[in-house]
């Protein structure tokens, strides 16, 4: 098989968000926050499994170099990384490497849509029309596969909830198949880029030239699910970056810089990158047939050109840092270094399940958790039961935060599909096997 085929095998955009989930935050590994592992925190042995399975990863040449970033409580963010932006780079990564991060984007703008509802200029369970009243009267394929002019009305309004928790009946171009998908990608609603390059497999349409644009688009096809009756992933995050330019009547790229970047501190946090971060990119590789192929280097980016529009499911880039200062403002219900970004009980309820009652997500990527403000939620049935809110990417990022064990992690690589390696499944178990050596579990 040509390498291109295999790569048109292999590459798929999103992850299986079940295997890319497959952490289980087990209440002896949590416990490791307690004071014994706080002193091994200290130790020159600390957390030699995550060590040993990053640099392994990196001296088999399977990654150019990878980061985990990781606190407890109000403690300073930690690191174990090896490696380098790229095969061809001597820039080793750190803290402020910058990574694609894909689907991380869509927790933050989650979040954004949280701080409209503690403001009072948005409602849960506001019908979307309200605000794009295109979305008025939508119709629902009869299958999910079928033809686009095979349709029934919708029996409901697409709310804030369902956009929030992918439960809206929107459909995602990544995940979809047959006649909704080829609309998807022939309409302009693609919200997401990858290469610059024609890659088989990576090539979904060019993007509508605006989010109203975008939302316009969407609002004329067909749903896939009627609202409110299902978890199915899709652009629902998306369409909420128009909401939040609707509402707040600015672009939707500004009002995060405003509302949640500037206040956090994350200076390297963007939809695009300029010329000066350069040299601090990451380049985005695919594995095929045991060796990698650039499909983004740092050097000609399609992240250093403007976005058709600010893909609020997929769009940013971000460095360890940042992202790091994201999740302790989570973890802290709001606020960080005296900056609040959203009430505590706000960050509480977005962080919480928001489903919709009888919405079961066991089968898909959700698989059994609940959903909050674009994030998967542990449930009180869960292996260490309610606390742990968090997402992954496409090209093998992953993070989470456990607010009541106070714990926030982080891992940082960029290939694609990121179920070719199991680094975005793995990590994170790896650094609780670490924690549950530290107390003897």
């Amino acid at each position: 098989m040509s390498q291109t085929a295999q790569l048109e095998r292999k590459t798929t955009f999103i992850a299986t968000r079940r295997q890319m989930f497959g952490w289980a935050l087990g209440g002896a590994a949590l416990a490791a926050t307690s004071s014994p592992a706080r002193a091994f925190w200290q130790s020159t042995e600390r957390f030699a499994g995550l060590r040993s399975y990053i640099n392994d990863y990196v001296s088999s040449r399977r990654l150019p170099g990878a980061l985990a970033a990781f606190a407890f409580g109000q403690g300073p963010v930690q690191t174990v990384a090896a490696g380098t932006l790229a095969m061809e780079s001597d820039t080793k990564v750190d803290l402020n490497s910058l990574w694609r991060i894909y689907s991380m984007t869509k927790p933050i703008t989650g979040m954004a849509v949280m701080q409209l509802i503690e403001q009072g200029r948005l409602a849960l369970d506001q019908p979307l029309y309200d605000l794009l009243p295109r979305f008025r009267t939508m119709r629902v394929l009869t299958s999910a596969d079928a033809p686009i002019d095979q349709t029934v009305p919708a029996e409901r309004a697409i709310t804030m909830r369902h956009l929030l928790t992918h439960t809206a009946g929107l459909g995602y171009s990544i995940v979809q198949r047959g006649p909704i998908k080829d609309y998807y990608e022939q309409h302009g609603i693609v919200p997401g880029q990858v290469s610059r390059l024609s890659i088989p497999g990576l090539d979904r349409g060019r993007p509508a030239p605006s989010l109203e644009a975008f939302a316009d688009a969407l609002a004329d096809a067909p749903l896939v699910y009627q609202p409110g009756t299902r978890w199915s992933y899709s652009i629902s995050l998306d369409l909420l970056g128009r909401v939040i330019e609707v509402v707040s009547g600015m672009p939707f790229d500004t009002y995060l810089k405003q509302q949640i970047f500037e206040p956090l501190g994350m200076t390297s946090t963007g939809f695009r990158v300029p010329q000066t971060n350069i040299p601090r990119l990451s380049t985005n590789y695919a594995p095929v047939g045991g060796i990698l192929l650039p499909i983004d280097p740092a050097s000609t980016s399609i992240y250093l050109d403007q976005p058709a529009f600010p893909f609020g499911g997929a769009g940013l880039v971000s460095s360890a840092h940042d992202y790091d200062r994201f999740l302790a403002m989570l973890m802290n219900e709001g606020t960080l270094d005296g900056e609040r970004v959203l009430a505590p009980e706000t960050a509480r309820l977005a962080m919480s399940n928001l489903l919709p009652e009888g919405i079961d997500t066991r089968g898909t990527f959700a698989d059994g958790a609940g959903f909050g403000a674009g994030g998967r939620v542990s449930l009180p049935s869960s292996p260490d039961g309610e606390g742990t809110f968090g997402w992954g990417g496409a090209a093998g990022t992953i993070a989470l935060v456990n607010s009541r064990r106070r714990l926030r992690f982080a891992g940082y690589a960029n290939y694609m599909p990121s179920e070719a390696y199991d680094f975005q499944r793995r990590v994170a178990e790896v650094f609780l096997a670490d924690l549950r050596a530290m107390v003897g579990a």
